[in-house]
Formats: C-alpha cells, sequence, structure tokens
C-alpha cells in the first residue's frame, strides 16, 4: 500500500527519479495509448501529464493484498482526462503497471503529450 501511494505521488509531483526507483528493472507495463511502453516511456509521458496538468488528483485507491487500483482525474485547462491505474507490488518495487486511459478526452484536452 505505502509503495503504490508513494508512487502516485511521486508522479503527480513530477519526480521522475522517485518513480523509475519504484519501477522494478523487469515490470510489465501495459497501457491503452496504442504506442509500445516501457518503464523510460511511461515516467516520460507521465511527466509530461503532470507538467501540463492543473493538477492531478487521486479520486479513489483501492488495495488489495499486493494489488491496487488507482483511479486519477488529470485536470486540464480546457477539461479533466480520467486514468485507471493497476499496480502490483512486488518485493516493495512495483511490477506491473497496466494504466487505461480515457482516449477521447486526452486526445482532445492533452493532444500529442501521449
Amino acid at each position: 500500500m505505502e509503495v503504490a501511494d508513494f508512487y502516485a505521488r511521486s508522479w503527480i509531483s513530477r519526480d521522475r527519479a522517485a518513480v523509475r526507483r519504484l519501477i522494478a528493472p523487469d515490470a510489465e507495463i501495459e497501457w491503452n495509448l496504442g504506442v509500445p511502453v516501457d518503464d523510460e516511456e511511461l515516467v516520460q509521458t507521465q511527466h509530461r501529464i503532470a507538467s501540463f496538468a492543473d493538477s492531478v488528483t487521486v479520486v479513489s485507491a483501492v488495495h488489495a493484498g499486493d494489488r491496487t487500483a488507482l483511479l486519477y482525474d488529470c485536470a486540464a485547462p480546457f477539461g479533466t482526462v480520467r486514468l485507471a491505474e493497476f499496480l502490483t507490488v512486488t518485493d516493495g518495487r512495483i511490477g506491473e503497471v497496466r494504466q487505461a486511459w480515457d482516449l477521447v478526452a486526452l486526445a482532445r484536452y492533452f493532444a500529442g503529450l501521449a
């Protein structure tokens, strides 16, 4: 629970180094953005979103054992994009990241960022 919460706070506050330390080197990362993703692409995209957004807020967090589901609102000057993120923590590091973005809102409000 603490690892997942710290991860969320780290990317929201644009602390790329902290996010990189939390993601295991062999982590499985998937998202629905239509381009391949690895840990570097994930960190860079999160940084761009957090830098552009007026705010990124965790709307909901559900923790069950080694799994966490997070729901974020990423508010931009012209609207809000919702992100669902599913994490698995193993040995104190994030071993799986699954992101599901609201693609319509992302294209509308954060064009070119992802």
